[in-house]
């Protein structure tokens, strides 16, 4: 990697021209930003001061009420930040006691006939509308009217725009002891009386008739299009009041489409921030090169791309940051600036973001950006995601001499599992950072999670692999099972790649059960 790259072509700064009957208004995009959460009791001109010094000119700032950003919106400008309102939509946020007491035929039903206002999907805090609802939707609109009212708002970027996720990202499958390798009806959203109504007004039968609603393309377009009309509703008022609209989708519009149905490259967006976080996916930088390089073919031809990321507190975010900027984004948005913890690396970013904007001022190409570059889908041909592959494989078989540990036996089960899931990484030091880190932060870590840490520093290094040949063994859907025998263990793995939206967007390792008893009985 450069060590400090001018990346991006002669990519000039983007421009909005944002109408109404009587004003044109011409804004100048920043280049960095941050997804910020604000609370009035914060000091927030100490944190604007971190910002800009980390060379962050933006801000996606989630506050309480619009009387929030008019005390915060005067100190981000002072220091030249520019601010958008971070606005959750279909998701009930501030108000959301308020909204399920008053109104709870509001909220969606999935494919059981349960609702979010009596159900929970995954966490509490998950309580999603349906769009179908002119009621639901009227009170969205007058919700961002209010904060487009603020005086000095720069913009409004939308948040939670979709239905609850059919499918997660695989590294959070065993928070939740889950395997979401196809759509299960108790997380398969949008089967309010309201949508089935209007579905079967278009198209004259009910998706639920059909021996797998999850094969219609037609209803699943149908979801889709409504949370579109809803979307492009909110942009309509942002843009009479001459604001910048922009949003926080998921990664790619085929990504998000499959697994929250959101067709955000249809959506009438001045900017979008993709959340193309890596590390919830493949864990491997590469997600976010594919990304971005489809998502300059699939988003609206109107909006500007920018690339969003998890901040990282070492040399991975400047990698992240090259694989977006040289496909094709324009800009970057880290969440958040918090994670830039260390003097050190916020200095690096305040070189990193004016050296990007010196590029963007002068107009001279860069050679860096891969103006051909096309998505690669052979998971084979990542290196990172198969030194992943190979190190969840240790981590298994180190976990087995673990088991027969005396002082690990009484709790082994609880503690096979809380192993399993610091295991979605894709590196030994991550997964023994994982083990090694207390489950809460007035503890010590664990003394029996660092058995399990220091068992695997121990047979890591010793350990040699050797992988037989990965057989295709069933595919289905966006998902694609490899079986692979290592050869000195005897154990035989099941490797899962799943390809959301075309690209390599999960994977997992479990050895097959039969083969592992066998070698644990060996250890």
């Amino acid at each position: 990697m450069k060590q400090l790259p001018l990346l991006l072509t002669a990519l000039s700064f983007s421009f909005l021209f944002a109408c109404n009957e009587n004003k044109v208004e011409k804004k100048e995009y920043p280049v960095f930003w941050s997804w910020l959460d604000y609370r009035p009791t914060m000091n927030f001109d100490s944190v604007c001061a971190i910002i800009k010094e980390t060379g962050i000119d933006g801000l996606l700032l989630n506050a309480p009420t619009p009387d929030d950003y008019r005390v915060a919106i005067p100190i981000a400008h002072q220091y030249g930040i520019q601010v958008y309102a971070w606005l959750w939509t279909m998701n009930v946020e501030h108000e959301r006691e308020k909204v399920l007491k008053e109104h709870p035929d509001w909220f969606s039903v999935n494919r059981k006939g349960e609702s979010l206002a009596d159900t929970k999907a995954y966490v509490d805090y998950y309580k999603f509308m349906c769009p179908a609802l002119p009621e639901v939707r009227q009170h969205i609109r007058d919700k961002v009217k209010a904060y487009c009212e603020v005086e000095g708002l720069d913009g409004i970027a939308i948040d939670y725009h979709r239905f609850v996720d059919v499918i997660l990202p695989t590294t959070l499958w065993p928070r939740y002891g889950i395997v979401q390798d196809r759509e299960y009806p108790e997380w398969d959203f949008g089967y309010h009386p309201a949508m089935i109504s209007l579905f079967q007004e278009k198209f004259g039968y009910d998706p639920r008739e059909q021996e797998d609603p999850s094969k219609d393309e037609k209803w699943l377009q149908f979801r889709c299009d409504q949370i579109t009309e809803v979307a492009n509703e909110i942009a309509d008022v942002v843009h009479s009041y001459g604001k910048v609209m922009a949003a926080s989708p998921f990664p790619t519009p085929s990504m998000a489409r499959a697994m929250v149905r959101q067709d955000w490259g249809k959506w009438n967006l001045d900017i979008v921030f993709p959340m193309v976080y890596h590390n919830f996916y493949t864990g491997d930088v590469s997600f976010i090169a594919d990304c971005t390089i489809d998502n300059v073919k699939q988003k609206n031809s109107m909006t500007t791309l920018y690339c969003g990321m998890t901040a990282t507190d070492g040399a991975e975010m400047f990698e992240s940051m090259d694989a977006a900027l040289q496909n094709g984004a324009e800009g970057i948005a880290v969440f958040t600036v918090s994670g830039l913890r260390s003097p050190e690396v916020r200095s690096r970013f305040k070189e990193y973001s004016d050296s990007v904007r010196t590029v963007k001022r002068t107009g001279v190409k860069d050679a860096a950006v891969n103006v051909n570059a096309v998505v690669n889908t052979n998971p084979f041909e990542k290196p990172k995601i198969m030194e992943g592959v190979q190190m969840r494989m240790k981590a298994y078989l180190s976990l087995a001499k673990a088991s027969k540990n005396p002082l690990l036996k009484k709790n082994w089960e609880g503690l096979e599992k809380r192993a399993i899931g610091a295991m979605q990484v894709n590196t030994s030091d991550d997964y023994i950072r994982r083990l090694s880190f207390p489950m809460r932060r007035s503890q010590g870590p664990d003394p029996e999670m660092v058995a399990i840490a220091e068992q695997f520093k121990s047979d890591a290094g010793a350990m040699e692999l050797k992988p037989g040949e990965y057989a295709l063994s069933d595919e289905y859907g966006y998902t694609r099972h490899y079986k692979v025998t290592e050869q000195n263990s005897k154990v035989v793995f099941n490797i899962t790649f799943y390809f959301y939206g075309g690209v390599i967007s999960g994977w997992s390792v479990e050895p097959d059960s039969a083969s592992y008893d066998a070698y644990k009985g060996s250890v």
